[in-house]
């Protein structure tokens, strides 16, 4: 019921178009009932009688009814139409706006595919069930009440028929509901496996064909579809037996009604005109059972959509703007007090432990240590990304829960370590730093990230389109774009999370170098795996599975921390890059 709740408030400006396709269905409905009465009073009046002017006048009025049947049903089904897109439309919509407000904890709570399945093949079914409620909900009902009062009116007897076979069909068609509703919901979850499994295909589809896993691949989706296959034909083996037992139903009582009706003919009990009436509003109440059928297994499909769609819409951020939050960060400053950190409230296992750091504004602070040591998440409390567990995480001598969330990550420029660029050109791209920024500023960050030599190698220079998720460029050549696009928000503090990776260590250090003299004032933390992108950093951080292992200058580290020594060490030997300790996030 709270999901029904939720998704009808997305209704909105479409309610009045909601409420009038109804209105135009019951006049259609009435229209169409009054035809089989006047049918029965031609053939009675007017064709036994043998009366023209009671047929070319009763004619005249059904010909009349009949347009107007015509006028209101395309009414119906236009403003029905209209509705449910516009609803589908307004789900989606409030479904991607919150997303928007998702923080990091909301999103590993729903997966990717996940969040498309209910974007499209939900919001899908709730729309068409939105439709088939507004059109065959109100008009079988209706239809149905209508007919079955026009039969009594006739003759009760025979009506009596037709209730008996309403209420059979009322209590198979409830049991059957609750029987394949179940199979329905199963069957949503399994997409999501499905598309997940398709979106990490194509993503990787390079590393596929590399490692020559296609084999692999095929059959992991004919798994995941043959799960559909299974589970739809457990529930459709349930829906189909409702055609069969409407057809036997239909056929049965024309048979009882032909059979009680001729014999009442016979002892004059009921004029033939009568007789074809009934028949009519037999198929006008059998035909509304059937409709209602088929609105009742769309409800079933999309119940479980709903619920699906209504935990997104419903799903509020873990991280909220204060009362009355700070819209103004003072300086690049950083201070970590006690904090201690878990992914999972209820979880006992910290991903960060007892953390003390005190930054100053304008210091380049590098961070280096094993993957798992929970380098990453440190930073991302600094964005606040996350919440702090415990403790307390300040920027500029403020705690960042007292900042407005635009604000401070206006000012908290993150290059996070997977690097995104969307369809679009690179001037687009360099603009997501800054919206209206000019090409001179877009150049001038190119310049500062060792972007510009490449870009402009482009026949189109800055105008070159880039494809969905950049694959028409290096990883060197992202990471740098990437580096350029947060330099253009001008942050009070910029992190760079293992984003020279890909680049090699002269152009690295060009880019420090750059950033040193352009942006002097600016907090850069530079989280590493290359103990050279940190030997001139004002210090460094040690990060050893959570805990700070030290926090130091570098050459103070060399001396005094043997995580660093050995890092040191191995790397200048010529060995690469050095990884220690495991377990825990990085």
């Amino acid at each position: 019921m709270d999901a029904l709740r939720t998704l009808l408030r997305e209704v909105k400006e479409y309610k009045r178009i909601s409420l009038v396709t109804p209105v135009f269905i019951i006049l259609e409905v009435v229209v169409e009932t009054l035809i089989p009465l006047l049918m029965a009073t031609i053939i009675d009046k007017g064709i036994n009688q043998g009366s023209m002017p009671v047929i070319v006048r009763t004619g005249t009025i059904m010909l009349l009814l009949a347009l107007a049947g015509l006028f209101t049903g395309i009414m119906g089904g236009v403003c029905g139409s209209k509705a449910s897109a516009g609803f589908g439309k307004n789900l989606r919509k409030a479904m991607y706006n919150n997303i928007q407000t998702f923080s990091f904890a909301n999103i590993d709570k729903f997966s990717p595919s996940g969040l498309v399945t209910r974007l499209t093949t939900d919001v899908t079914n709730v729309q068409n069930a939105y439709m088939m409620i507004l059109r065959m909900f109100v008009r079988a009902p209706i239809s149905l009440i209508t007919a079955m009062v026009m039969a009594f009116i006739i003759n009760a007897r025979i009506a009596r028929i037709y209730l008996i076979a309403v209420i059979c069909l009322a209590v198979f068609i409830a049991l059957l509901m609750s029987r394949t509703t179940k199979y329905f919901r199963m069957v949503f979850e399994k997409y999501d496996a499905l598309n997940e499994s398709v979106e990490e295909n194509v993503g990787a589809i390079r590393v596929v064909k590399a490692y020559v896993r296609e084999e692999f691949e095929m059959n992991k989706f004919e798994k995941a579809a043959l799960n559909i296959y299974r589970l739809f034909c457990k529930a459709e083996s349930n829906v189909i037996l409702m055609m069969p037992v409407m057809t036997f139903t239909v056929y049965t009582v024309i048979l009882l009604i032909s059979w009680t009706g001729a014999n009442m003919i016979v002892n004059s009990e009921l004029t033939t005109g009568e007789l074809m009436s009934l028949l009519s509003y037999c198929m006008y109440i059998l035909m509304s059972l059937m409709m209602l059928s088929i609105v009742f297994v769309m409800i079933m499909m999309s119940s479980a959509s709903a619920q699906r769609i209504a935990e997104v819409i419903n799903e509020e951020s873990t991280l909220k703007n204060p009362p009355q939050p700070v819209y103004e960060v003072k300086d690049g400053s950083i201070d970590f007090d006690q904090v201690d950190f878990s992914y999972r409230q209820e979880s006992k296992e910290m991903a960060l432990t007892n953390i003390n750091l005190h930054i100053r504004s304008g210091e380049t602070i590098g961070i280096i240590g094993g993957t798992g040591s929970s380098k990453s998440t440190l930073v991302n409390l600094i964005s606040r990304l996350y919440d702090a567990t415990k403790g307390t995480v300040r920027v500029g001598g403020r705690d960042v829960r007292e900042y407005d969330l635009e604000t401070l990550r206006n000012e908290v420029a993150v290059v996070l370590q997977q690097n995104v660029l969307f369809s679009g050109t690179i001037l687009d791209n360099l603009r997501w730093g800054k919206k209206d920024a000019t090409p001179e500023e877009c150049r001038q960050a190119a310049v500062m990230a060792c972007a510009d030599d490449f870009i402009e190698s482009f026949p189109d220079g800055y105008d070159t389109m880039i494809s969905q998720g950049g694959t028409n460029v290096s990883g060197g050549q992202k990471q740098r774009l990437c580096i350029a696009r947060a330099l253009l928000k001008d942050p009070k503090i910029l992190i760079l999370d293992d984003s020279t990776s890909a680049v090699d260590t002269a152009t690295d250090a060009r880019i420090r170098a750059a950033m040193a003299s352009a942006k002097p004032g600016m907090t850069k933390i530079i989280i590493t795996q290359r103990i050279v992108s940190v030997e001139n950093a004002d210090r460094v951080i040690v990060m050893d599975n959570g805990v700070v292992s030290g926090f130091d200058t570098p050459e103070n580290l060399l001396k005094n921390n043997h995580i660093y020594r050995e890092v040191y060490e191995t790397q200048k030997e010529g060995s690469g890059d050095f990884d220690i300790s495991e377990g825990g996030k990085s």
